[in-house]
C-alpha cells in the first residue's frame, strides 16, 4: 500500500484535485492499454480460427459453448490460467494503489495540527457563511492562504445542502444539527499561474429549494503574507459574526418536507 507520507514533502502536499486526476489518468491509461491488447488478441483469434470451409485437423480441440477451456492441462488451460493470473495481478495492484491514495484524501496530510486553519462553513437558503477562528465571518467568499491545509467543518442552519467545488475536487454534506469534515490545499505555484489570486467556484450539490441553482460562492486563495495581513485586519470585526443578523435580513428559512429530503444534484 502506498504510504501517505510519500504524498507529502514538507509543505508540498498533494491537493485532492491532483490525487483524483492521477487516479483517473492511471485507470484511463491502463484501461486503454489492456483494452487494445484484449481487442487485438480477440481479432487475431477471429482471423486465425475463421471458418474458411476446409476440413479441421483431427487434433483440433474446438471450443464448446458453456464449457470452461480447462482440458487436461492442455494449451487452452494454460491460456485460461495465464489470463486469469495476469488479470488478478492488475486488479489487485490497482485496488491497493487507489486505496492508499484515497486514505490520504480521507485523512489529509499529517501536519501535526501546526499551522492548520479550521473554518466552519454554514449553509443556508441560499448561500454560504464562513466562520474563522477569530470570530470573523464572510458571506459567500472564503479567503484562505496558499500552501496551507484548510480544514472545513460543514453544517447547515436550515435544510440539507451539499458544499462542493469541482475544481478542488471537494464535496461534503451540510446537514442541520450535524457536522461533516473535508480539507483542501492550493499551492502557491497555482496561485501565481492565476495572476497572484486563485479563485474557485463553490456550489450546492443538493437540491435544497427554489434558489438552489443560484446558491453559489467562491474560494479565493492568496499568498500567505497577503492573507496574514488580511486576516489581521479582521480582528474584532463582527461583520456577519452573528448569524441571527443574516437571518433577519434574509428572513427566517422555512423548512419544508421536500427541501429537507433533498435530492442529490
Amino acid at each position: 500500500m502506498i504510504d501517505p507520507i510519500t504524498l507529502q514533502q514538507g509543505t508540498d502536499w498533494r491537493a485532492q484535485a491532483e490525487v483524483f486526476d492521477e487516479i483517473f489518468f492511471v485507470f484511463l491509461t491502463l484501461g486503454t492499454v489492456i483494452g487494445i491488447i484484449v481487442v487485438s488478441y480477440t481479432l487475431w483469434n477471429v482471423y486465425k480460427y475463421r471458418d474458411d470451409g476446409s476440413e479441421a485437423p483431427e487434433d483440433f480441440d474446438a471450443p464448446v459453448v458453456g464449457e470452461l477451456p480447462t482440458g487436461q492441462g492442455g494449451p487452452k488451460a494454460k491460456k485460461l490460467f495465464l489470463s486469469f493470473g495476469l488479470s488478478a495481478i492488475v486488479v489487485i495492484s490497482l485496488v491497493v494503489y487507489a486505496y492508499g491514495l484515497l486514505l490520504y484524501v480521507e485523512d489529509g496530510p499529517d501536519t501535526g495540527d501546526e499551522g492548520d486553519i479550521e473554518i466552519t462553513v454554514e449553509g443556508y437558503q441560499f448561500g454560504w457563511e464562513y466562520f474563522y477562528p477569530n470570530g470573523h465571518s464572510e458571506m459567500n467568499e472564503l479567503v484562505v492562504p496558499a500552501d496551507q491545509r484548510i480544514d472545513l467543518k460543514i453544517t447547515s442552519r436550515d435544510v440539507w445542502h451539499n458544499f462542493g467545488s469541482s475544481d478542488l475536487r471537494i464535496k461534503s454534506d451540510a446537514i442541520p444539527g450535524e457536522t461533516s469534515e473535508t480539507w483542501f490545499t492550493v499551492s502557491s505555484e497555482e496561485v501565481q499561474e492565476q495572476g497572484g489570486e486563485a479563485t474557485y467556484l463553490v456550489e450546492c450539490f443538493e437540491l435544497c429549494g427554489s434558489g438552489h441553482s443560484a446558491m453559489k460562492g467562491q474560494i479565493t486563495v492568496i499568498p500567505q503574507d497577503e492573507w496574514e495581513e488580511w486576516y489581521a485586519g479582521t480582528e474584532g470585526d463582527s461583520e456577519g459574526a452573528n448569524s441571527s443578523n443574516v437571518e433577519s435580513d434574509l428572513g427566517t428559512p422555512s423548512v419544508t418536507g421536500s427541501a429537507v429530503g433533498g435530492v442529490s444534484a
